[in-house]
């Protein structure tokens, strides 16, 4: 388990750091850091999980995940903030 923890982490780091590359060369890096984390937050709300009693939960986790990786370029948005993704 640690091992597959290690990997996950590795792999955040990575997704982290290419989007952060990506959005230092856009025109206004931070609109694109919003608009690309909201399109993620969409999928993951969006996405079917089968085969797990609480689905609700590994979502919860899943956007908590997504916050966290954006966290560390800009602070997440309330939903209550973000418009409906486009």
């Amino acid at each position: 388990m640690e091992e597959l923890n290690g990997k996950m982490l590795a792999c955040q780091i990575l997704v982290t750091g290419l989007i952060a590359r990506v959005a230092n060369e856009q025109r206004d890096p931070l609109r694109f850091l919003t608009d690309f984390r909201d399109e993620i937050r969409a999928v993951v709300k969006g996405v079917r999980i089968a085969g797990i009693e609480d689905s609700d939960r590994v979502r919860q986790i899943a956007v908590q995940t997504v916050d966290e990786l954006f966290s560390l370029m800009k602070p997440p948005s309330s939903d209550e903030q973000a418009g409906p993704a486009s």
